[in-house]
């Protein structure tokens, strides 16, 4: 299985480094110089080796070995970056991948439906869960102690607490 660990949104200069919107808790090992990760360039998976990685204004800017220049890449932009399931890292106990957290039910302490999880959005602060009813309301939640008290990835439910003006 694959995992989404980002999506190139454009290029970056003539050198072919790619402007990159991470969705990873662990950008530096994932894009560690010589590591390999794939392109879903329409439906071929591209494999692809980091030959450079650096930060830059809130994105990635990645270069693949054999691409250092723009006219190799310009054709990946809006492709999404993944990785194979079988190479995330094992986490403790009480951790979880953000992938994990996608699509989970959120629920508050009564068992009353909030909706589902469709975004998680890294902030310097915390990260936060967009969080969708099936009306189509949005609400962040911050996914902190105070708020989250229980989160089970594999009945995909997360149980959270509500304070006024949260919702």
């Amino acid at each position: 299985m694959q995992i989404e660990i980002g999506k190139i949104i454009n290029t970056h200069g003539i050198k072919g480094e790619l402007k990159i919107i991470s969705s990873t808790d662990f950008e530096e090992e994932r894009f560690a110089v010589g590591n390999t990760v794939n392109i879903q360039f329409g439906k071929e998976l591209v494999p692809m080796e980091v030959a450079s990685f650096r930060r830059h204004k809130g994105c990635l800017l990645v270069a693949f070995k054999d691409l250092l220049n723009i006219n190799f890449v310009e054709k990946y932009k809006g492709c999404v970056i993944s990785v194979d399931s079988d190479e995330l890292q094992k986490l403790d106990e009480d951790e979880v991948y953000f992938y994990q957290l996608l699509d989970c039910q959120v629920v508050d302490e009564e068992e009353n439906e909030l909706g589902k999880v469709v975004e998680i959005i890294e902030t310097l602060a915390h990260d936060t869960l967009r969080v969708r009813n099936a009306e189509g309301k949005e609400v962040l939640i911050p996914y902190v102690d105070a708020f989250i008290v229980d989160v089970d990835v594999e009945l995909k439910k997360i149980v959270v607490h509500v304070i006024e003006g949260l919702l």
